[in-house]
């Protein structure tokens, strides 16, 4: 089509004015191009920023508190069926966590016990064994909760008790992991809630207790028993100055991964007062009850145990660190009969026969509580079997880090995300204990199963149904001979001989007639 010189002018024109406009896109582009990369490039910078910052959050490792009662039942917290003395504060912690129904402790007592919840190996395999005044200790180098969780970039404390053996230094909580220790270091010491002295990270911090003339010379902190005795001047309560300790490393420490190990050396008596050894500074609402005054101080014990692990709590979260906190509550062994104290006056084994000192269900099953908002479900229950060994497994796989390999654990971190164990009996690894008192005894779970035999080795073997028989009133060793025979082989299997550890020669029965010693 031809076009006329009125639309062949227009045209021109209004190729000119394009390519005028061109042009001027062309001259403006460079500085256009480069504000425009400038601003793409401090976006994406944020942008990038931002999320790594996102990421990181999610990534952190998770802070990880234990809080260890020492001595406290089964049934001495009201979540665990506890009918006269008042738990709010573990309560409140059962109803928004999860309580573990068939958890055990290390040992029937505090020194083995702990040595199986710090190693991660169960009573045949571990370096403490037994309450012992020998110098039997966690070797520096050997694994612990402490040194897992310090490699893996988590600052650590104990405070509180150790108790793990007889030290033959204040040093030894510090030297297999723990950035921070303020407390016991041998069990003795510990007993004594007004003692004269406490460790702090190796050195003797001395405090304004003064203890009766008789207990003197064992103020002497290089003694293997330093520090034990009963306080004529109550000035300070130490266990008022661990959980004042406990709230400050959580402050101090919690902007990062943060592992505190809070023994409490409470409900324990003070053995050395006799009768008087429920020490407390105070029995407040308990003193105008009917009670004995050993029970008043039981109850006096109960209620700050209460209060204290509520001061933790409140504190994660007054810090906003709840949903990247796990706190776990649970107890060394079953509960004791000492200081004045009588186990069954509240009941505190609960359903379960035996206490502190004894390898049936009530000396060694421990109430145990588990709080992780945002990963444990509100309310949740489990009621498979665990034990203190499997904390090892669990922390590390918590850090992210891989478990030391010759340790007899199973993490519980599955169950605790809401996952529970596929089979309620199967476990990989065994669960075993082993005492040296009263004459010895040993005892092991597998399955649903539970042998116990005392003497070890040479006793005959009794065996209960974990599923329906936790009172351990029925034993199937008659019935079921082919199952005693194996526990049998367990047992002996478990225990790996230590020449620190010599299983006590069964005495023999006076002949008939014969006078008797």
């Amino acid at each position: 089509m031809k076009l006329s010189p009125f639309h062949r002018a227009g045209l021109d024109s209004e190729n000119h004015r394009k390519a005028q406009e061109e042009q001027v896109m062309k001259d403006r582009s460079p500085r256009m191009s480069g504000t425009l990369r400038h601003a793409l490039f401090a976006c994406g910078l944020w942008l990038g920023l931002a999320c790594a910052a996102t990421l990181a959050a999610e990534r952190r490792q998770p802070n990880i508190i234990l809080i260890l009662a020492d001595d406290l039942g089964y049934g001495d917290l009201g979540c665990f069926g506890q009918q006269v003395l008042k738990t709010p504060r573990l309560d409140a912690m059962a109803q928004q966590g999860m309580r573990f129904t068939q958890f055990y402790a290390g040992s029937t007592v505090c020194a083995p016990s702990r040595s199986v919840l710090m190693t991660g190996k169960h009573a045949g395999h571990t370096v403490v064994r037994g309450n012992s005044t020998a110098p039997i200790i966690i070797q520096p180098g050997q694994a612990t909760l402490a040194s897992v969780l310090k490699q893996a970039g988590y600052a650590t404390a104990c405070v509180g008790k150790w108790g793990i053996g007889t030290p033959d230094n204040f040093t030894n909580p510090n030297d297999v992991g723990f950035d921070h220790f303020y407390g016991y270091v041998n069990m003795w010491h510990a007993h004594n809630c007004y003692p004269e002295f406490l460790i702090r990270n190796g050195q003797v911090e001395r405090l304004a207790n003064v203890v009766h003339g008789k207990w003197k010379r064992w103020q002497d902190p290089g003694l293997p028993q330093s520090g034990r005795g009963v306080a004529e001047k109550r000035a300070v309560y130490a266990p008022d100055l661990f959980a004042e300790d406990a709230l400050r490393f959580i402050r101090e420490q919690h902007t990062r991964p943060f592992f505190l190990y809070f023994a409490m050396n409470v409900p324990h008596a003070n053995n050395e007062a006799g009768n008087k050894g429920m020490e407390v500074p105070e029995l407040g609402a308990f003193e105008e009850r009917d009670w004995p005054e050993p029970e008043k101080g039981f109850a006096s014990m109960i209620r700050n145990i209460d209060r204290d692990t509520g001061r933790v709590l409140d504190l994660v979260k007054e810090l906003g660190i709840a949903k990247e906190t796990l706190v776990l509550f649970t107890s060394d062994n079953g509960p004791h009969q000492e200081g004045g104290h009588k186990a069954d006056f509240f009941d505190s084994n609960g359903r379960f026969r035996g206490i502190k000192r004894d390898l049936t269900e009530g000396g060694i099953r421990v109430p145990t509580i588990a709080y992780w908002p945002g990963t444990i479900a509100p309310g949740s229950e489990d009621d498979a079997h665990w034990y203190f060994g499997d904390l090892m497994a669990t922390v590390a796989e918590i850090a992210g880090v891989q478990a030391p390999g010759d340790i007899d654990s199973e993490s519980f971190v599955a169950t605790l995300r809401g996952q529970p164990r596929a089979s309620r009996w199967k476990r990989s690894t065994r669960m075993y204990w082993e005492f040296y008192e009263r004459g010895s005894a040993q005892a092991v779970r597998f399955g649903k199963w539970k042998a116990l035999r005392k003497p070890m080795f040479t006793g005959p073997v009794e065996l209960y149904d974990m599923s329906n028989d936790g009172a351990e009133q029925h034993n199937y060793a008659e019935r079921r001979p082919d199952l005693a025979r194996h526990a049998a082989r367990l047992l002996d299997q478990a225990h790996v001989p230590d020449p620190n550890w010599k299983v006590p020669a069964a005495r023999k029965k006076p002949a008939q007639g014969a006078p008797k010693r």
